[in-house]
């Protein structure tokens, strides 16, 4: 699964990387996170539109909402769609058909249990490369019956982990390449179905970190320090 993950690439860092044409002046702010959690907004990318107008970010909240949910408090709200049943799930169908987006990540963490500790220990999950990870998605929008409020919403979408995630979690996101990036924003013809796998093995690197991360009142490059460097232990 992807349960928190770290998004702290700068305005001009995600134009740049994710290829955004867009004028700057009409993108919603934001602030870099390191500890990003459901219910968050954070930025990703929206392919181009069939009228012409161009790739482009947005800024969305964490916990997929249906369009079609009579109400938030009683609608589950999840924040991973699993690749083996999302083009068939009535949550996500519709999403995974009109409605894909990539979210950029530096890094996603998950918590290995230490025999004799009470305590899970968390890791940091990134490129070998230093790359920032463009993850799979989904978003959609939501109305609120009989009022005029939007809520924007997006998803994660999850597989089977391979070698390098494995000892730690038995899911992991869905990493796109930058090869398919246009195939996965339905910007060009193609299969999104056949970009639903786990990256490559030998590609993803992890490190045990501070639990910090564990409290979503913390947030800082600090986070992603490997625990040696940090020295606070567990």
């Amino acid at each position: 699964m992807c349960g928190r993950f770290g998004s702290y690439l700068l305005p001009d860092e995600i134009r740049r990387i994710f290829h955004i044409r867009s004028e700057p002046e009409n993108e919603p702010e934001w602030l870099p996170s390191w500890n990003v959690c459901p219910t968050q907004k954070v930025p990703i990318v929206l392919g181009a539109e069939e009228d012409g107008a161009p790739r482009r970010v947005d800024v969305l909240r964490w916990g997929f909402v249906p369009r079609w949910a009579a109400d938030l408090k009683d609608t589950r709200q999840p924040i991973n769609a699993r690749a083996e049943t999302v083009a068939k799930s009535g949550m996500f169908r519709d999403s995974f058909v009109r409605r894909r987006c990539l979210v950029p990540a530096g890094v996603f963490y998950e918590w290995q249990r230490i025999l004799g500790q009470r305590q899970k220990q968390p890791y940091a999950i990134a490129r070998v490369d230093g790359q920032p990870m463009a993850l799979a998605g989904l978003w959609e929008t939501w109305r609120a019956p009989h009022e005029s409020r939007e809520l924007r919403t997006f998803t994660i979408v999850t597989t089977a982990a391979n070698e390098d995630v494995m000892p730690l979690h038995h899911r992991m996101p869905v990493i796109i390449k930058e090869a398919d990036w246009s195939v996965w924003l339905g910007e060009e013809p193609g299969s999104p179905r056949d970009l639903l796998r786990a990256s490559p093995n030998s590609t993803l690197r992890s490190w045990p970190i501070s639990t910090k991360v564990n409290s979503p009142a913390n947030n800082g490059a600090e986070l992603v320090q490997p625990l040696a460097l940090v020295g606070t232990g567990i």
